[in-house]
């Protein structure tokens, strides 16, 4: 096996969406390296320093983006396609998270079960634990959001998943896209917890028959409806191979820089997360974290430590003028509204 290392990074969070209860907690969190390499054999690009027995998902896992109009629209954007290409009867969601989407498609009308063990609901159409093959459930589709970035060899959990479907049915797959990240030199968009990084050309080699491919959520996801039936051992297109930036952190250090007053955070998820480690690193730390999300609000973020604000909390007392990074661009609006006109907000993008 020949591997091509594209870009390293040591001493990251393994979970950069776990929350903690104490600052000195958040900064002892578990710690993973990252050598993000491509697969001269597969051409897929993965995490090669990753460790699958350092992660077990539970319910201090907060990865819930259902509070934001934008996401609840993209969502439906989601169900729409799913609809369209999909069964509305016999439905399965692997991984389903805290079963914002699952609750979506049933409102809609659409049949569909669950399987996440960071469920925290009370609806017993979802099980508390990871679907295997063991389970005796199959269905007309599969429906994978957000998951396949999280597994170790995913071509491997791909094959399990349509054995468990008895080798037949359609699967949506949804993924954050390499792409967007090269293009945005969006160094803070590589997390230790996501071992795998797609492009959408990778799909049509794990997959002899893709019906839908294309991109969503101003290009930062991939959306993917495949026949489970042909799916494959993917082989390295020379002609394809992944162009990475050498530049990926100039504009860490660019921007760091150029700041005077307090660096505000808006979004304290992932790319929140891995932003306020790698500015403290640079010498130039984050100062306050800004979240909507109720359940990380007074907690703590992982390897900095930063307490999570509420929007109120986290304006509160700050100066005319501040800088505020919104770690996802999608949000700006959203943000600039809620934190009014006296603030310098700035979408995370080159977009």
């Amino acid at each position: 096996m020949t591997l091509r290392e594209l870009y390293r990074q040591d001493g990251l969070p393994i979970f950069q969406n776990r929350m903690y209860d104490t600052r000195d907690a958040g900064r002892n969190c578990p710690r993973g390296d990252m050598r993000l390499v491509e697969d001269m054999d597969t051409g897929l690009v993965r995490n090669a320093a990753f460790d699958a027995a350092l992660l077990d998902y539970d319910g201090a896992y907060q990865n819930e983006q259902g509070h934001s109009p934008l996401f609840k629209a993209h969502m439906e954007t989601v169900a729409d396609l799913v609809e369209a290409h999909m069964s509305r009867t016999g439905l399965v969601e692997v991984g389903c998270g805290k079963g914002t989407f699952l609750e979506l498609l049933r409102a809609r009308g659409t049949d569909v079960v669950g399987y996440d063990p960071t469920y925290e609901g009370s609806n017993p159409v979802v099980r508390r634990e990871y679907f295997t093959e063991d389970l005796g459930i199959t269905g007309e589709g599969l429906i994978l959001r957000h998951v396949l970035e999280h597994i170790q060899d995913p071509v491997g959990f791909l094959q399990l998943l349509a054995k468990a479907n008895g080798q037949r049915g359609l699967i949506y797959i949804e993924v954050p896209c390499l792409d967007w990240i090269c293009r945005n030199r969006a160094w803070f968009d590589i997390f230790y917890e996501h071992v795998n990084y797609f492009r959408l050309t990778d799909f049509d080699r794990i997959f002899g028959r893709v019906l839908y491919a294309g991109r969503a959520f101003g290009g930062q996801y991939l959306t993917v409806i495949a026949d489970l039936a042909t799916l494959r051992k993917p082989r390295r297109d020379p002609t394809d191979a992944v162009e990475f930036p050498e530049d990926l952190t100039d504009r860490l250090a660019a921007e760091a820089g150029q700041d005077r007053g307090r660096v505000v955070v808006w979004g304290g998820a992932s790319k929140g997360v891995i932003f306020a480690l790698l500015r403290e690193r640079a010498g130039h730390p984050v100062d306050r974290v800004i979240d909507i999300n109720p359940a990380k609000q007074g907690r703590y973020l992982a390897a900095t430590g930063l307490r999570v604000l509420s929007p109120e909390e986290g304006l509160a007392g700050l100066p005319k003028g501040s800088r505020i990074y919104v770690m996802n661009p999608n949000y700006l609006d959203e943000v600039r509204a809620m934190a009014g006109p006296d603030f310098d907000c700035r979408g995370m993008s080159h977009d």
